[in-house]
């Protein structure tokens, strides 16, 4: 992998593959945290896709006693609407979106380009989506907020994006989940919006609506 590029855990299909999905973990966790989810997911029904799981930089994270720990960017506060270092959320979705050029070069195109992302790691997927110069093929967001609702781009042509909160999440309250959601469709984002009976964590359920909305998204040719 080129020097410049955050390390990265790969999945690959058994022949080139046509689509990618860039999958961040959250705050602490690393590549392997979402790496099982791959085989609950209706591969046959997609296009062939790769799965990559970058690792976040270590850092040190204020609220967590300045333990050094892979993450997006320092949280230094509970109030996750405030407390959020915005050069550490710019570096990670510049980081971010070289992976996605990556991909481009690789010859997969930016419409056959999923972000993913948990808690953290939603947060740099949707700023890097927004930001991207080319509309990507969505994103999925989970347990997630934005960091900076009041600056986010309006949509590229409806950017699709699925995005899920645990209605129990003592982490990140689902109220700013809510507002989330709320934000992205008044700038033209088509949310497609699911909440379960669950902590910060993620579920069987969700699982099986996310491969639902890749098979809408890269669907295999019949």
């Amino acid at each position: 992998m080129t020097a410049n590029l955050l390390d990265c855990l790969e999945i690959n299909p058994d022949v080139p593959p046509e689509a990618s999905v860039i999958w961040l973990h959250g705050l602490g966790a690393d590549a392997h945290d979402f790496e099982p989810v791959v085989a609950e997911f209706p591969l046959s029904r997609l296009v062939p896709t790769r799965f990559v799981f970058p690792n976040a930089p270590q850092r040190p994270v204020t609220i967590n006693g300045g333990f050094v720990m892979r993450a997006w960017y320092d949280i230094t506060g509970a109030d996750l609407g405030r407390m959020v270092d915005i050069g550490g959320v710019d570096a990670s979705c510049t980081e971010v979106a070289r992976l996605v050029d990556r991909e481009r070069a690789a010859g997969i195109p930016a419409a056959r380009i999923i972000l993913a992302g948990f808690s953290q790691g939603g947060v740099i997927a949707l700023e890097t989506a927004a930001r991207y110069p080319l509309r990507l093929g969505g994103v999925i967001a989970l347990s997630t907020y934005l960091a900076q609702p009041e600056q986010l781009p309006t949509a590229k042509d409806a950017l699709p994006v699925f995005m899920a909160h645990g209605r129990d999440d003592p982490i990140v309250p689902y109220t700013l989940g809510q507002h989330g959601r709320a934000v992205l469709e008044s700038r033209g984002y088509a949310v497609e919006w699911h909440a379960y009976p669950m902590p910060h964590s993620v579920c069987a359920t969700e699982i099986a609506d996310i491969g639902a909305w890749l098979v809408q998204r890269l669907p295999a040719s019949s």
